[in-house]
């Protein structure tokens, strides 16, 4: 399957890495970008981790002509729009990194145009993919937790100023906000993957004096979930040196503890059983954003790649990447009136 891959930002050396490593048959043929030397510069290197050529290109028209298989978007948000119209013109498969687009609205006109063209689309939500995540989803469909009561989730996350300081970085413009759309999202939609959908919540959000930024780097929230369960949320970027995400699920048979890629689930039955990984547990809670395992990125590929030929729904449907955004949507709103806001989709 031969991939197209449009941006070559801060994450492109994540999928340039899933892509050597997957066993799907998926080969990146081409590169497209905004800035002619960064993308050709950026297709030199891919050429030689790959052991084959990577076309540059700068037109989306060229990109298209070759008629890719199938296309990974990670620009930023503010332009996604312009590439779904395009690819879905020309009705390429495509697997869209988080945040769909910068608010709920453009979300949903972007996940529209692919359902109205039925040409399939996938979001990077990688999280899903962790065993100790995939074990404790196994638990919950399986039942044996029992109902969730109770949902915590924590992002004590880091980043210096100078990662605000590139151009649009935590702006409503370029990124669609702050710790919410582009760092708590994989929490806040891991949280809803294993517990389900949120029906209405209060919330707070504000700017701290650690970060001159237009967007939040503080944000929290006590939801009421669909099911009844009640939920918490604290998220930040301010949190010192940076520590991993968590969820702990307090149900009616145990508490379960979801860090980073580790589980702990307490059975109140007084037995203990634990899920760790074999090598480094990094999350990217640190300065350095991007210190964790392609290996997540990896297997959401080789499950996109496999949906598409068994025309079947990707681990991350658009209908639910959509919900996490109308989850912070309604966070927002919440936060600019102080009430409790009921969440819309």
């Amino acid at each position: 399957m031969n991939v197209l891959m449009i941006g070559a930002g801060m994450v492109a050396q994540t999928h340039l890495l899933a892509l050597r490593d997957n066993h799907a048959g998926a080969r990146l043929t081409g590169v497209l970008g905004r800035d002619e030397a960064r993308t050709t510069a950026f297709c030199t290197e891919a050429s030689q981790l790959l052991g084959y050529g990577v076309a540059p290109y700068t037109d989306v028209q060229a990109a298209l002509a070759v008629k890719p298989d199938m296309a990974i978007v990670i620009t930023p948000p503010g332009v996604r729009m312009e590439c779904a119209r395009a690819l879905v013109q020309s009705r390429v498969p495509t697997l869209m990194e988080k945040p769909v687009e910068r608010t709920l609205a453009a979300a949903r006109e972007v996940i529209g145009l692919y359902a109205q063209a039925d040409v399939p689309l996938g979001i990077c939500f990688q999280h899903r993919t962790r065993a100790a995540a995939q074990t404790l989803k196994q638990s919950i469909e399986a039942g044996e937790l029992g109902d969730i009561v109770h949902v915590d989730m924590r992002v004590p996350w880091w980043r210096d100023q100078s990662y605000y300081d590139a151009p649009g970085r935590g702006t409503y413009a370029r990124d669609g906000g702050g710790v919410m759309i582009n760092q708590a999202i994989h929490t806040l939609d891991l949280a809803l993957w294993l517990a389900g959908p949120v029906a209405k919540l209060q919330a707070m959000m504000r700017t701290s004096p650690l970060h001159r930024m237009e967007a939040e780097d503080i944000a929290a929230a006590l939801l009421t979930f669909r099911s009844g369960a009640s939920g918490v949320l604290n998220a930040t970027t301010t949190a010192y040196p940076g520590g991993a995400e968590s969820i702990t699920l307090t149900t009616k048979k145990a508490h379960a503890h979801l860090e980073g890629d580790s589980l702990r689930i307490d059975w109140l039955s007084g037995q203990t059983e634990t899920i760790a990984p074999d090598g480094d547990a990094d999350t990217g809670g640190g300065a350095d954003p991007m210190a964790f395992t392609h290996a997540w990125h990896q297997a959401l590929l080789e499950d996109f790649v496999a949906s598409v030929a068994e025309k079947r729904a990707p681990l991350v449907p658009p209908a639910e990447a959509l919900h996490v955004h109308a989850v912070i949507d309604a966070m927002e709103r919440a936060a600019r009136t102080s009430t409790m806001i009921e969440v819309t989709q």
